[in-house]
C-alpha cells in the first residue's frame, strides 16, 4: 500500500472511549488468506453500538487479551486479493459489513462480506450501504413475527436516529400504524416535516405517555421498537396492550429497569433482543435479498443514509463528541484520504 504506514485506532482496554482509544501505526500491511481480500478502508461510519463496544464487551474482562480495534462497517478499494476470490478484483469498490476493525487504514475481510458498489453511490453512501438497511430488514421480520396478524399501533423510540428514519419510511410505505418517539420539540418539528403523516410526540412532554395511549387507540401499542432502554423500558412497558412485544435493539438510554420489575406473565409479555450482529447466521440466499435490497436503497434514496459530518480517522476523538450530540441528523464518518486516485468516487 502506498502512502507510508497504516493507521489503527485500538483500545487495550474497556472504558469511556476518549480515555482508552488511541491512534498507532503499522508498518507492514496483512495478507489476504484463502477467500479473504484486503480493502483499504476510506470511509467507515461511527454506530452507536461500536461506542458501546469499547465501553463494554459481553464476556471480556477490563483489560483485553489483545489490542482491538472499533468498526465493523466501511466502505474502500479492494488492494489485493486471496487464492480462491474470483469475485472481486484490485481498485474495485466495496462495501463491508461484518469486518471486525474498520477503523483503520486497511482491514482483511472474507470476500463474501463486500459488496461491490455501484458507480452511481457515492463513497459516503456506501459507507453507511450496509448496517442501518440490514437492521431495518431485521427489525422487520422480528416486527412481522411479534404482530403475528393483530392489529394495533407500533411504538418507535429515538425516531430521529438514522435506523428510526428508515422505519419511519418504510411505516409510510407499508401503512404501518407508527407512532414516532423523540426527545425534543425540536426533533418533533423535524420528523413532522419528514413524515407529516406519522404521529410523533416529544418525551420532554410530561404527558407524553398519555399521548401515546390517545393516538394508539383502543386496540392499544401492540409492539415497541426500542434503542433506548435504560429507565425508560418501564414507561414502555406500560404502554404495551396485553400480549405485546418489546423488541429491543439498542442501549442508547441511561439508568436502568429491572426485569422483575416488568409485569411480563401477568400480562403475557415479550421482551425480545434484535441486533445486526446475528445477520451473518442467514441463509445465503437470504442474505443476498437482503443485500440487494440494502444496494437498491442506496441507489434510490441515499437521502436516507444522511451523514452528519466527516473527520479524519485521526480525529476520532472529535468524531465520537459529534457522534454522542442530542441533536445530531445522520452518521458520523470517519474517513482516510486516498492514497492514489482510482477514478471512481470521491471521498469528501
Amino acid at each position: 500500500m502506498s502512502g507510508g504506514a497504516m493507521r489503527t485506532v485500538v483500545h487495550t482496554r474497556l472504558g469511556e472511549p476518549a480515555q482508552v482509544l488511541a491512534l498507532r501505526e503499522q508498518p507492514d500491511p496483512p495478507r489476504p488468506g484463502a477467500g479473504e481480500v484486503l480493502v483499504r478502508m476510506l470511509v467507515r461510519p461511527v454506530h452507536p453500538g461500536d461506542l458501546v463496544g469499547v465501553e463494554q464487551l459481553p464476556g471480556f474482562p477490563e483489560q483485553l487479551p489483545e489490542a482491538r480495534t472499533p468498526g465493523v462497517e466501511g466502505m474502500g478499494v479492494v488492494e489485493s486479493v486471496g487464492p480462491e476470490v474470483r469475485t472481486l478484483r484490485p481498485g474495485q469498490r466495496v462495501a463491508v459489513f461484518p469486518a471486525p476493525g474498520t477503523w483503520a487504514d486497511v482491514v482483511v475481510v472474507a470476500a463474501d462480506r463486500a459488496v461491490p458498489v455501484p458507480d452511481e453511490v457515492s463513497d459516503e453512501t456506501a459507507a453507511l450501504m450496509l448496517v442501518n438497511p440490514l437492521t431495518l430488514r431485521m427489525l422487520y421480520r422480528a416486527l412481522e413475527n411479534a404482530l403475528r396478524g393483530r392489529e394495533g399501533a407500533v411504538l418507535q423510540t429515538a425516531a430521529g436516529s438514522s435506523v428510526g428514519r428508515l422505519v419511519s419510511a418504510a411505516a409510510v410505505r407499508h401503512d404501518l400504524p407508527l407512532i414516532n418517539l423523540v426527545r425534543s420539540e425540536s426533533g418533533a418539528r423535524k420528523m413532522r416535516t419528514l413524515y407529516p403523516t406519522l404521529p410523533v410526540i416529544a418525551t420532554c412532554d410530561d404527558d407524553w405517555p398519555e399521548q401515546v395511549r390517545r393516538q394508539a387507540g383502543d386496540r392499544g401499542v401492540q409492539v415497541v421498537l426500542d434503542c433506548v432502554g435504560g429507565a425508560m423500558t418501564r414507561d414502555l412497558v406500560e404502554l404495551l396492550a396485553d400480549g405485546g412485544t418489546l423488541l429491543s435493539y439498542g442501549r442508547l438510554g441511561s439508568g436502568s429497569t429491572a426485569l422483575e420489575q416488568l409485569p411480563l406473565v401477568h400480562r403475557a409479555l415479550t421482551v425480545r433482543g434484535v441486533t445486526v450482529l446475528h445477520w451473518i447466521g442467514r441463509t445465503p440466499e437470504e442474505r443476498a435479498e437482503d443485500v440487494a435490497f440494502a444496494v437498491d436503497l442506496a441507489r434510490n434514496t441515499p437521502e436516507l443514509l444522511e451523514v452528519a459530518a466527516s473527520y479524519d480517522l485521526a480525529d476520532f476523538e472529535a468524531a465520537i463528541e459529534h457522534a454522542r450530540r442530542p441533536a445530531k441528523s445522520g452518521t458520523v464518518l470517519l474517513t482516510t484520504p486516498r492514497a492514489t486516485d482510482s477514478g471512481q468516487g470521491d471521498a469528501r
